[in-house]
This record gives C-alpha cells, sequence and structure tokens, in this order.
C-alpha cells in the first residue's frame, strides 16, 4: 500500500466517522425533542393535578420547553466535540447583544412573569387594558392574547399591559349597570321611580341584594334626569344592560309619561 492510498484511507474513514456523528446527532435531536414533550406533558399533568391555575400553566410549560431545548443543543455540540464553556460564553456575548437591540422584546418577557406571579388578571377573565377590552384566552411569555367583545383576537405586548391601568371585570361576583333615564320637567320623579324599581326587579339575571338603584341624578333644562343602576353577574351584564335600556323606554310609554324635550335658554344682554 503506497502513501497515497494509506492517505486516502484515512480521509474515507474520517469523512465515514464524521457522517456517523451527523446521523447520531440528528437521532439525538429526534429523540431528545419528543423527549422534552414528554416531560413537558407530564410537568403540567402534574400541576394541573394541584390545581395550579392554566395561566402559570402555560408560562412554565413555555419556560421548560426554553431550558431542555438549549441543554439539548449543547449536549449535541458537546457530542461534536465543541466546549460547552466556549459556547456559553458565545450564548452570554449573544444575549447582552440581544438584549440591546430588542430591550422591548425582554421588557415584554420581564412583565409577563410580573403578570403571572401578581396576578392581576388569569385566563378566562374579562379584563380592559392598554386600550383593550375583552376576554383573556392566553398570558404569553411576550404577548397576551385577548378575544374583544366583537370576536376578534388581539395580542397586547405584556410590557404595555404591565405599564397601563388595568380593569378586571371579572375580579368580583357582580357588577353594576349605569344608565340615565331623562324625565320632562313635569313628570312626578317620585313615580317614576318607583315605577323602574318594581320593574326592574322582573328583568331576567338582575340581582335582589343589591337592589337596583333609582334615583335623581341631575337637573338639568329638561327635567330631572334619573340614574338606573340595576346588579347583575359579570356574565349578564350585557343582557341586563339592553334590556334595561328598553325597560326605561316601554315602562315610560306605557305609563304615560311626558317625552323630555330640550329647552332653550335665552339670554338678553344689556344694550
Amino acid at each position: 500500500m503506497t502513501w497515497g492510498d494509506f492517505a486516502q484511507k484515512l480521509v474515507t474513514l474520517g469523512v465515514a466517522g464524521f457522517l456517523l456523528k451527523v446521523f447520531g446527532a440528528i437521532a439525538v435531536w429526534i429523540i431528545g425533542r419528543r423527549l422534552i414533550q414528554f416531560a413537558i406533558a407530564l410537568a403540567v399533568r402534574a400541576l394541573r393535578r394541584q390545581a395550579v391555575e392554566e395561566t402559570l400553566l402555560v408560562y412554565i410549560g413555555s419556560t421548560i420547553s426554553v431550558l431542555l431545548n438549549v441543554a439539548l443543543v449543547v449536549a449535541i455540540l458537546g457530542y461534536f466535540g465543541v466546549e460547552t464553556t466556549t459556547f456559553a460564553a458565545l450564548v452570554a456575548g449573544a444575549g447582552v447583544a440581544i438584549g440591546a437591540a430588542w430591550g422591548g422584546l425582554l421588557a415584554n418577557f420581564a412583565a409577563g412573569a410580573f403578570l403571572v406571579v401578581l396576578r392581576p388578571f388569569k385566563v378566562g377573565d374579562w379584563i380592559s387594558a392598554a386600550g383593550v377590552t375583552g376576554k383573556v384566552e392566553e398570558i404569553g411569555m411576550f404577548a397576551t392574547t385577548v378575544d374583544t367583545a366583537d370576536n376578534v383576537r388581539t395580542f397586547v405586548g405584556n410590557n404595555k399591559i404591565f405599564g397601563d391601568t388595568i380593569q378586571n371585570f371579572s375580579a368580583n361576583p357582580y357588577r353594576r349597570v349605569d344608565l340615565t333615564a331623562q324625565l320632562h320637567g313635569n313628570a312626578d320623579h317620585r313615580a317614576a321611580s318607583t315605577l323602574l324599581k318594581e320593574r326592574l326587579a322582573k328583568i331576567p339575571n338582575v340581582l335582589a341584594s343589591p337592589p337596583p338603584d333609582v334615583e335623581i341624578l341631575e337637573l338639568n333644562d329638561m327635567g330631572p334626569k334619573l340614574a338606573v343602576r340595576p346588579y347583575c353577574a359579570n356574565k349578564d351584564y350585557w343582557q341586563v344592560y339592553f334590556d334595561t335600556n328598553r325597560l326605561i323606554r316601554e315602562a315610560f310609554d306605557e305609563a304615560g309619561f311626558p317625552a323630555a324635550e330640550q329647552r332653550l335658554r335665552i339670554v338678553q344682554g344689556n344694550t
């Protein structure tokens, strides 16, 4: 065997060994990914048995997935002989660069962690935040998913939500519906108040306790304006809102209350 043949054989064996390592790495990646998914499913199932909220389950599952996938990549690089300390330094450097370039993304991540820990709302709650009102479908690592009342899926950055005023309409067991009823100046406000209270009690899903409020809110040019405020469960808000509006109109018409009219004030100046 000549030196040329020997060198060629070494090259051939080296290439074959490298190809075997590549196929081995692919197999490790595929098996590792399946094991990661299995581990996440087990963790989530165990936490769900402990009655952990769905919001926290999603966040924990995402975090475990990221950490295990990074560990898998490090293991595969170590299989190829790459120093993991060098890789860790590269990751740290890349993290600094990404942090400088994508500061907003990291801010959303940090805000998402605070939302999960402080829990101003959870999945399924009806909220208003960052100019969006709707039902929370998911609190992600970087954005919160909200379905609005007109069924539009909206994604809002966590940092924007956390830095704004958050209203949680689902936190309390009931909610007040705020409406008004304008009376004519000659109408009997006491009779109108009694009539509305009696009729409000018959609207489905209006709570008996606390009882509906019907009081004079203000006096304006047209006459007394009544505040009409029934209470209901959060899920029944819009049904009670629309039914109360309809009741005000129909009750006043049936009782024969005169329609409120705008009175014009004519101010005559000194000449």
